[in-house]
């Protein structure tokens, strides 16, 4: 065994031992399982949420270093958020916001702006407010969809979004190296959010996505948490997109 195998074997038994993860969103869904995933490869975790009761039993649940209950959208509390943080931090993961789908004769224009808000605009404070207190190496990883791949009525806002945030962390990533900047484009991924949205008709896209997708079954929570691990400890990887959809866009219609 060489010496380059010995220190890349090291590396991957380390995973996260002795970093510290924050994850914007972390008290539920994607965000609780990452932050769930980071804390069993070693990493001290941060975790911020909406709803303060919700966020409280995550932290408990995680053992976290420390959470904070507040709207990410609002960049005032978002700024003293990361001032308060110790540094340096290793990784930060936003999967804060919902996709919000609407005709173009229905838009509520408030509520589209608050889309923007919650993926464009806080895609970019978290950049910059992180980008002082992450350390050379480490990682900003955020989140997008696939919807912008097949344009569909009611879906404009968020296909706009989806199709920009790619390019977004292209140029982040140039922009803020050595830090790693990347992004994960989800398909359905079966989450208390999914079925929120879904409502009754959550069981028949279980079903179709089952009998169509090439991996056999649904995308999970779990499957997103690995990936955006992997994309934490892979010091190789930047700039990029990564889909994790089961496969969904190789099929037709």
């Amino acid at each position: 065994m060489t010496t380059a195998t010995t220190i890349s074997t090291m590396q991957r038994e380390r995973g996260l031992l002795a970093q510290t993860v924050v994850v914007i969103g972390g008290s539920a869904g994607i965000g609780l399982e990452t932050a769930r995933r980071a804390r069993a490869e070693g990493a001290e975790v941060v975790i911020t949420g909406r709803d303060p009761g919700r966020l409280e039993h995550a932290s408990r649940e995680l053992g976290a270093l420390s959470s904070a209950a507040f709207d990410a959208a609002d960049s005032d509390r978002l700024a003293q958020f990361f001032h308060d943080l110790p540094t340096p931090l290793d990784h930060v993961m936003v999967t804060a916001g919902r996709p919000y789908y609407v005709r173009l004769a229905d838009i509520d224009f408030a509520q589209a702006h608050r889309e923007v808000d919650e993926h464009l605009w806080l895609t970019l404070h978290v950049a910059r407010e992180a980008a002082g207190k992450v350390r050379p190496g480490g990682t900003l990883l955020f989140m997008t969809g696939t919807d912008a791949r097949r344009p569909a009525a009611g879906g404009p806002i968020v296909s706009a979004l989806t199709a920009a945030l790619p390019a977004l962390a292209a140029n982040l990533a140039l922009e803020l190296a050595p830090v790693r900047v990347n992004l994960i484009a989800a398909g359905f991924v079966d989450t208390a959010l999914s079925a929120a949205l879904l409502g009754d008709q959550l069981e028949d896209r279980r079903d179709q996505l089952r009998a169509t997708l090439p991996i056999g079954r649904v995308v999970g929570p779990g499957d997103v948490a690995a990936l955006a691990v992997h994309l934490m400890t892979n010091t190789a990887l930047t700039g990029a997109t990564y889909d994790i959809d089961g496969g969904q866009q190789l099929l037709s219609g």
